[in-house]
């Protein structure tokens, strides 16, 4: 849900550099063993510079349909391990996102676009640009017929699911296609003219990207997509569910990874949580104050992650309240921007005694407008941690799927409670010996939902999946409960 802690990063894009041609400075020169050397070399060059114009043919005729601005590059590899050498990813996008041991497809060469819809806002300096609604479309050479497309988890920009989701489906032969929602960063509630006008336009470039996308696969591949997938880790999970309900004739189906669920209305969300946690996690921490370890699990908090608390306080759990709330409720504190951070209880204006349920309805109608129904069209498969300390299952995986089924649409959905499993693959990192990482799980859950879709197969059932404590714990993730 939030943005990971980012370094200072400044993302360059740059072409790769014009390949020289040294083949007409050689002819006159006797040929030498170096100089022959040199000149296989400089022929293999040549050579390869002409298999990437053949592979890329048109690419500079493809135009992303609404893109305001647009800029294209032939790659010898769009996954993660060519593209951060080329400057078409930023790493500090994806930090924290997967378990240090996690391995990755490379070799998909292809075609990349960079650009941006039009907008008003500024927030994502991304190639110097300065301006949101960018997205990131990847054109595989070998294509499988299929289109995944993703939204950035927390406030990210458009490349923050390349090494967990793009690298992964390029592999497959998808095309892909992400976007950063239209506000990135820390200062994302910034953005609109009503309380929730942030959050709505995330749904909104989402359907945008999704759109366009597959206008461009069609011209490219001169078809449109066989199947299209929407793919998301939390915040990204949660325009998968905004979409599988609002817009499913876009989609086949689609995979949600520890979704952010926003119910309407006076129900439990994040922000009746959080202030739980900034409130009486301290009290808990100085003393084992009983009574606040009782408070923290009655608001939704699982028993048994205690062990993640301190790194959620120290990193996640204030920024995430007082922004968020900001978002929908920026009266709560005045003309303050988005509060105090880690403000004692009882300090005027401080997020630690924030009472979602009772403040004005007109909040709880902003809430409402950025809801979800559970009235999803399309199979959908959602995994989330039974440790996760950000979203605590209880308040968003399991009451989600509660509302699925309560509209009916339970033979659409699959739930699986990924045990000792939290929200960022790099608590795993932290605690091995207490957890497993999720992203391999979100990974099966795809390759389930391929095989469902094509009829070939039905997923497993849900359930809470015990955690996998043998082989290899990073890179697989069975989502049937092994047999007793």
């Amino acid at each position: 849900m939030p943005s990971s802690p980012r370094p200072s990063f400044r993302l360059i894009s740059r072409r790769s550099a014009a390949l020289s041609a040294l083949l007409a400075a050689v002819v006159a020169i006797p040929l030498t063993p170096a100089a022959s050397a040199a000149s296989s070399a400089s022929a293999a060059s040549a050579a390869s510079a002409s298999a990437a114009d053949a592979r890329c043919a048109g690419m500079h005729r493809l135009r992303v349909p609404g893109a305001q601005h647009q800029v294209a590059a032939c790659l010898d590899d769009l996954t993660t391990a060519g593209t951060v050498a080329s400057g078409h990813t930023n790493p500090a996008d994806w930090q924290g996102l997967h378990a240090a041991a996690t391995r990755n497809p490379s070799g998909v060469p292809g075609i990349q676009i960079d650009g941006y819809f039009h907008d008003t806002s500024t927030f994502n300096p991304t190639h110097g640009w300065n301006h949101d609604a960018q997205f990131v479309i990847r054109l595989p050479e070998k294509w499988n017929g299929g289109l995944v497309v993703a939204g950035a988890p927390g406030n990210r920009r458009q490349y923050a699911n390349d090494f967990t989701i793009s690298d992964y489906v390029l592999a497959k032969g998808y095309a892909y296609a992400s976007t950063d929602k239209g506000n990135v960063d820390a200062g994302f509630y910034h953005d609109g003219k009503r309380p929730g006008d942030a959050i709505l336009e995330w749904y909104r470039r989402m359907t945008e990207v999704t759109v366009a996308a597959k206008a461009t696969v069609a011209r490219r591949y001169g078809r449109q997509p066989r199947r299209t997938y929407a793919m998301g880790i939390s915040n990204g999970g949660q325009l998968v569910r905004w979409a599988l309900e609002n817009h499913p004739e876009l989609y086949d189906g689609g995979v949600d990874s520890e979704g952010t669920y926003w119910p309407p209305g006076k129900r439990r969300n994040a922000l009746t949580y959080l202030p739980v946690a900034l409130r009486e996690y301290p009290k808990y921490r100085a003393g084992g104050d009983e009574r606040a370890h009782a408070a923290m699990l009655k608001a939704g908090f699982a028993p048994g992650s205690e062990f993640l608390w301190e790194f959620n306080y120290t990193v996640l759990w204030d920024g995430t309240q007082r922004r968020y709330r900001e978002e929908v409720d920026p009266g709560f504190d005045g003309d303050l921007d988005a509060g105090i951070p880690y403000c004692a209880s009882g300090t005027p204006g401080c997020d630690a005694d924030y009472d979602y349920f009772a403040r004005p309805k007109s909040v709880h109608d902003a809430v409402t407008r950025a809801s979800h129904s559970g009235r999803i069209g399309k199979p959908l498969l959602t995994v989330q941690g039974t440790l996760d300390t950000l979203l605590p299952i209880e308040v968003h995986g399991d009451a989600y799927a509660d509302a699925v089924r309560g509209q009916g649409r339970g033979a659409l959905h699959r739930y699986y409670r990924i045990e000792g499993a939290s929200h960022l693959d790099l608590e795993y990192d932290m605690f091995p010996d207490r957890m497993r990482p999720l992203l391999p799980c979100m990974r099966s859950a795809f390759e389930a939902l391929e095989r469902w879709v094509d009829g070939h197969r039905q997923p497993p059932r849900s359930a809470t999946i015990p955690r996998q404590t043998t082989g290899d714990v990073v890179n697989t993730c069975s989502l049937s409960r092994p047999s007793t």
